[in-house]
C-alpha cells in the first residue's frame, strides 16, 4: 500500500497554469502507475492522464491533450500534472492514484488501487 498526497491545487483564470503534485510514502514508488483523474460536481470521476513505472511512456484523455503534461520523479516519490491554457471545463476535484497491476500503464479507474485526497482546481472564466 502506499499513501498519496497531492498539492498545487488553486483558482486561476481562463488561460492560465497550475503544477499539480503528488508524494508518495510507503511501497518503493517505482513499482507504481501512476495516474491522474479529475471529478467535476455532479459528474463521475474521470481519466486524465497516465505514465509508466520508469516515466518513459504516457498518455492522456483527448480533453486534456496538448494542454497537460504528466511526468514523475522516482528520486523524490513524486509524480506531477503541468496544467497549461486551462479552461472552466477542467475545473474538478483533482486525484492522483497507483496501481500495481497494469503492465505499462492504464487508463481504467478499477486499475488503481490507493488514491489521494484530492486537490480542487476552478479555472474562472
Amino acid at each position: 500500500q502506499v499513501q498519496l498526497v497531492e498539492s498545487g491545487g488553486g483558482l486561476v483564470q481562463a488561460g492560465g497554469s497550475l503544477r499539480l503534485s503528488c508524494a508518495a510514502s510507503g511501497r518503493t514508488f517505482s513499482t507504481y502507475v501512476m495516474g491522474w483523474f479529475r471529478q467535476a460536481p455532479g459528474k463521475e470521476r474521470e481519466f486524465v492522464a497516465t505514465i509508466s513505472r520508469i516515466g518513459g511512456s504516457t498518455y492522456y484523455a483527448d480533453s486534456v491533450k496538448g494542454r497537460f503534461t504528466i511526468s514523475r520523479d522516482n528520486a523524490k516519490n513524486t509524480v506531477y500534472l503541468q496544467m497549461n491554457s486551462l479552461k472552466p471545463e477542467d475545473t474538478a476535484v483533482y486525484y492522483c492514484a497507483a496501481n500495481t497491476a497494469s503492465r505499462l500503464y492504464s487508463v481504467r479507474l478499477p486499475k488503481y488501487t490507493d488514491w489521494g485526497q484530492g486537490t480542487q482546481v476552478t479555472v474562472s472564466s
